[in-house]
């Protein structure tokens, strides 16, 4: 019989609150970047958050408020850089990437005093996230599920193609400005779930699992919340039990799900097959 003991644990529970919340804002946002073939912008944002938790934790103030401030502003630069001054998109993102980390380990160096323990910040670490943190992943989580439903067919559009998106609407510069900031946003947020260096693959792996299913946007987007929510709880009560990074965990989890989901595909896509040929002869 399963021990239940361990749901009086608030750590717990605020845990899985922020499994719930996670997956929602996860999957909304990583359905966008998919799409859009912003993975690399994405991973960019990521790791250029690590110079806002250095200012923040030089500054004295919360780093990721400092993560914050620093990944929407680099994520808006990105994006006004390919835009208006005609640099590569790839380049504008590779120099953002080190930028970011740069001044990240310098501004720590810099902190006085007792250097503070990054290791929840780089691979993340459920244990402390705090009530403040559900508080933030529960807003952002309504705040995209409104801006999703009220702008979809926009968000549709530019996503898959820019050029029609265009002749729908005369402002689809400023919704690429909003959608980037809300994804900046959704990553630092996050940061406490994955860490810096795993967040990425958070906003990822479910929607690629939900697309082994579904081509519909909606569908992905309800798919990758529901594989969101599956692997990361999952990897949660994994890590706990066996006592490793949580961030790992949640990733291995999602990957292999993912590989198993992809073999269950390919295998009912080739009987599905053989009993077509089957059928014909």
């Amino acid at each position: 019989m399963a021990d239940v003991s361990i749901f009086h644990y608030d750590f717990f529970i605020k845990g899985l609150l922020g499994a719930i919340f996670a997956s929602i804002t996860a999957g909304l946002a990583g359905t966008y970047i998919v799409s859009k073939k912003m993975v690399f912008l994405s991973g960019g944002i990521t790791h250029a958050s690590f110079g806002g938790l250095g200012i923040g934790y030089f500054a004295g103030i919360n780093p990721v408020i400092g993560a914050a401030i620093f990944s929407v502003l680099s994520a808006l630069g990105v994006e006004y850089l390919s835009v208006n001054q005609k640099i590569r998109e790839d380049s504008a993102i590779g120099i953002l990437w080190a930028f970011g980390m740069a001044v990240g380990i310098i501004f720590i160096y810099l902190t006085p005093g007792y250097s503070p323990d990054l290791m929840g910040y780089l691979f993340g670490s459920m244990l402390t996230v705090t009530s403040t943190d559900i508080i933030a992943l529960a807003v952002m989580s309504a705040v995209l599920i409104v801006y999703f439903t009220v702008f979809y067919r926009t968000i549709l559009y530019i996503s898959f193609d820019e050029v029609f998106a265009r002749t729908y609407s005369k402002y689809v510069n400023v919704f690429k400005y909003i959608t980037t900031s809300l994804v900046a946003l959704t990553i630092v947020l996050n940061i406490r779930m994955a860490g810096v260096v795993l967040v990425i693959s958070l906003l990822t792996i479910p929607p690629n699992i939900a697309g082994l299913f579904t081509k519909s946007y909606t569908g992905i987007v309800i798919g990758s919340v529901a594989a969101g929510f599956a692997g990361t709880a999952t990897g949660y009560a994994v890590s706990y039990n066996a006592g490793i990074p949580v961030g790992a965990t949640i990733i291995f989890t999602l990957v292999v799900m993912w590989v198993i989901l992809k073999a269950a595909r390919w295998l009912a896509d080739k009987l599905k097959s053989g009993k077509s040929i089957n059928t014909k002869y």
